[in-house]
């Protein structure tokens, strides 16, 4: 073979499968592996919910024993081995098997493939992972309100394929850039744990004058006192959100739904874009302004406190900057205004709601925990420490410096995403051709 043969075949997925016995199979059925066959220790089981987009997830642990994972040895897959998901979301994400255990058992809903010697694991993945792939998937997928799979239909589906050193430099490639977006992922998993103890003590101790933190009420319980929320600094007083605001109301969806957006308008805040860093303008939605008219009572100001009241959101929460124009807002987001409306306030508020203290309170007025919402009468009544307003401006102050370390980091992954995608366009497809670096690339 040539070192510079660059030359793709189109061959079925079914193809590239190794031709030892049972390298490209489903999970048991379900009745030959039940949640009675579980056990503390033993052979890992995996499941759908360890493999993501790409990635494996390593947790969720269950197991079973060895002589039951024996008995179903067909269904046993090995690090290094690639398992495909029979159901969304997404339909027939992949991931390799890591190397944590000496062999692991997949379940019902899980395919294993290891592939034959003249195909690379992680490029085959990719290529199982990339847009082509995924939507011939779709195209072919059954179901209505979860589509999914069949191992026979999997096998049918076509992909392009170059010599194994290719397939390795296109691997290499896109390895870097899945570091980098690990490393950054990892990054911001970091900032925000930091986060979540520096809020719990911010809104918890404070800071003095110098905006450092209060020792805690155990080293100095001269500086605090108790009240109806716990020890708190002296200083500080308890407020109900009804004491401190002029509103407290959700928006209204408009009629005709979704069908009244348009391209450019009015901003239309719905639950996706309100989250704990902020703002998402990403996803928004635009009214027209006669629309926004008949909305006129739901329309949000500037420093409008925006809080996720139903749905698997609940909780999330953020403040409305001041540089949008006009906005309104679905049923879905609740505005508290406060009647002294300024920005430092305003982001007071929003990160104590966001706050280990303001998460907590809001689990427990979430209707019995059922995530069936919040209603106006109890965020009325919901009771916050409440700081002179330089302690409040100095703890929005750091909070929002910890913020901006998050977001500065999440636009970065944003950015690695995007040079990923476009790269698995180009390299996966053929479309942009690489050639191997390294003379002992060429060896299959």
């Amino acid at each position: 073979m040539s070192k510079n043969d660059t030359s793709w075949d189109i061959v079925l997925l079914n193809d590239i499968a190794s031709e030892e016995p049972n390298s490209f199979v489903d999970g048991p059925f379900g009745s030959d592996l039940k949640v009675r066959d579980y056990t503390e220790t033993g052979v890992r089981i995996l499941q759908l919910q360890n493999l993501g987009d790409g990635l494996f997830f390593n947790n969720n642990k269950k197991y079973t024993s060895k002589s039951k994972a024996n008995s179903l040895a067909r269904c046993i897959t090995y690090p290094g081995d690639i398992i495909i998901a029979k159901m969304a979301d997404p339909l027939a994400r992949a991931a390799i098997v890591p190397d944590f255990d000496e062999m692991c058992l997949i379940v019902a809903d899980l395919i294993k493939l290891k592939v034959g010697k003249d195909n690379d694991p992680y490029f085959i993945t990719a290529t199982i992972n990339s847009p082509y792939f995924r939507n011939e998937a779709e195209r072919l997928s059954t179901g209505t309100t979860r589509t999914r799979i069949s191992l026979s239909t999997l096998k049918t589906i076509p992909i392009k394929r170059p010599k194994l050193n290719i397939q390795r430099k296109i691997a290499k490639i896109l390895t870097t850039v899945d570091n980098l977006i690990e490393k950054t992922e990892t990054l911001i998993a970091k900032y925000q744990s930091i986060k979540q103890g520096m809020m719990h003590d911010l809104f918890t101790r404070g800071v003095d004058a110098n905006g450092q933190l209060r020792p805690p009420v155990d080293e100095a319980p001269e500086l605090y006192k108790e009240s109806e929320l716990g020890w708190i600094p002296r200083e500080w007083d308890i407020q109900s959100i009804d004491s401190l605001s002029d509103r407290v109301g959700s928006g209204v969806t408009p009629t005709g739904g979704s069908e009244v957006y348009v391209n450019d308008g009015i901003i239309f805040i719905r639950s996706q874009n309100v989250t704990f860093e902020g703002l998402n303008l990403e996803d928004i939605a635009h009214i027209d302004l006669k629309t926004h008219k008949t909305m006129s009572a739901s329309e949000l100001f500037p420093f409008d406190i925006l809080l996720n009241i139903t749905g698997a959101s609940i909780g999330r929460c953020c403040y409305l900057p001041d540089n949008l124009g006009l906005v309104n807002s679905n049923q879905h987001v609740c505005c508290i205004r406060l009647k002294k409306s300024n920005e430092s306030d305003s982001k007071f508020l929003s990160y104590l709601l966001s706050s280990p203290f303001g998460q907590t309170q809001i689990s427990k007025f979430n209707a019995g925990g059922n995530r069936e919402g919040l209603n106006y009468q109890q965020l009325r009544s919901f009771k916050i420490q409440w700081p002179q307003n330089e302690e409040r401006t100095i703890i929005s102050k750091q909070t929002f410096s910890l913020n901006k370390s998050i977001w500065k980091e999440k636009e970065h992954l944003k950015k690695l995403s995007l040079i990923k995608c476009a790269l698995m366009q180009d390299l996966l497809t053929g479309k942009v051709r690489v050639k191997p670096d390294k003379p002992e690339d060429t060896k299959s």
